[in-house]
């Protein structure tokens, strides 16, 4: 009958030729196997498998033809098959136990496999930053077209957008801030002690806030509490394929979903550095009153002597950079978002280390340039 499963062997001395054809499938396994278990195999020390008139091959079949070549090779044959359909040699290849795959590999030394994966990593994210520069430019070209055309704008959620990134975060800011300054004060002046300069706290405490440690500290507090945000938001409009609706109907995505998180990351930034800053100073006059034993109009002169409008601009100049690098990878992330809640949760948390990452790179970049430009 055409398709039922048959097996034919014949011997040539040390020589075994087995040819299997048909359907080689689960309903025919017990009648197989009963005549491969009757194959006489003592002697043989070259056998040929012969599967090129095999219609189909399942687990099962492919479990019998793999079991009698372990069995010929425990024997010390020489195993050949040949005539295979590329599906059925790929089955059969899984049949071999894991530790027996991996015997088939290739030894490679582990030094060029550390290689390999700093460079596969090196290559990955050279695409990543290509395609959020691209991304950028995106944005610069709608912004753009929202110029020219500024009853585009949607101020209603630029306005909502801006109480949830700048005001809701107002208490956490100010707060660590506050702490932040007491820290800074109480440690600066445990060191400088020993110098009989304890004055010299108010110099570092206003010029390490003003032009580092306020800006730097909200725009992380931020990339981890607003960036992650846009991300989750976004990605879960993806999940629920709103976007994809939103694409059917004609809007622009970018000018929608991206450009007003923007805008309300890059107005509400500096002012939530100005009122850091404000707090950081309060909690270092605090700690410089109460426990260094400083008046408060001692604090004040000295800070007025100490710092410069320069040293107040060069913190707040950073800020609306540092705004775009975490609205452009929060929104960037959320719209790579794919599959499922699995997927929203791993881009929201890249999109938190590639912003915290990104803004540091930045203000790196500025230390550098003011220090070359004597600021």
């Amino acid at each position: 009958m055409a398709g039922e499963a048959w097996v034919r062997t014949s011997r040539d001395g040390a020589g075994l030729m087995l040819a299997a054809g048909g359907r080689w499938q689960l309903s025919a396994s017990s009648a197989l196997d009963a005549e491969l278990g009757r194959l006489d195999l003592a002697n043989v020390r070259q056998a040929r498998f012969d599967l090129s008139a095999l219609e189909s091959l399942d687990t099962a079949g492919a479990w019998l033809l793999y079991r009698t070549q372990r069995r010929l090779e425990q024997n010390g044959a020489a195993v050949e098959i040949t005539g295979a359909a590329p599906q059925n040699a790929a089955l059969l290849q899984r049949m071999a136990p894991r530790e027996r795959r991996s015997l088939l590999r290739p030894q490679i030394s582990p030094l060029r496999l550390l290689v390999e994966r700093v460079g596969a990593a090196a290559i990955t994210q050279a695409y990543e930053g290509r395609d959020l520069l691209n991304f950028f430019g995106l944005v610069c070209v709608t912004a753009a077209r929202v110029l020219v055309q500024p009853g585009r704008v949607r101020f209603t959620s630029v306005a909502a957008h801006i109480e949830q990134v700048g005001f809701n975060a107002m208490p956490i800011v100010g707060l660590l801030s506050f702490l932040i300054g007491i820290v800074l004060a109480y440690q600066g002046a445990d060191q400088l002690r020993a110098f009989g300069a304890e004055i010299y706290t108010v110099n570092l405490l206003g010029v390490s806030v003003l032009r580092e440690i306020g800006v730097l500290l909200t725009a992380i507090l931020i990339a981890g509490r607003s960036g992650s945000a846009f991300t989750a938001e976004i990605g879960t409009m993806k999940v629920n394929e709103e976007v994809d609706a939103m694409q059917t109907l004609g809007l622009d995505v970018t000018e929608v979903l991206v450009l007003p998180r923007l805008l309300a990351v890059i107005i509400a930034l500096p002012l939530l550095v100005f009122f850091a800053d404000m707090a950081a100073l309060a909690g270092g006059a605090l700690m410089s009153t109460v426990a260094l034993g400083f008046a408060l109009p001692q604090f004040i002169n000295q800070l007025h002597i100490a710092i410069h409008f320069s040293s107040y601009w060069t913190g707040l100049l950073k800020a609306p950079v540092f705004a775009m690098l975490i609205g452009l990878v929060g929104c960037y992330e959320g719209l790579k978002v794919e599959g499922g809640a699995e997927s929203v949760g791993r881009m929201t948390t890249k999109a938190v280390v590639v912003s915290i990452f990104l803004v540091i790179v930045a203000d790196a970049i500025f230390s550098i340039l003011f220090s070359w430009l004597h600021v």
